[in-house]
């Protein structure tokens, strides 16, 4: 496996990273700060992981968000 010092989010699943904004904001407070359908009606992690690996915008804010979360 080669190292990437210069990427924070290597070795990070695109799951755990969800899974862990789930667990620091919650589901409205994640939909609120990203305006998306799949954190704001019916949410769970595996509509959440179906949507944002076909959508790049999408994942780009969810991976910004996890990078600068308070």
């Amino acid at each position: 496996m080669q190292q990437q010092p210069n990427n924070p989010l290597h070795g990070k699943t695109l799951e755990a990273i969800i899974t862990e904004l789930v667990a620091h904001y919650g589901w409205k407070e994640l939909g609120t700060r990203i305006r998306i359908n799949c954190f704001n009606d019916n949410p769970s992690i595996k509509s959440s992981l179906k949507f944002l690996r076909k959508t790049d915008w999408a994942r780009k804010k969810v991976e910004e968000l996890y990078l600068n979360r308070d």
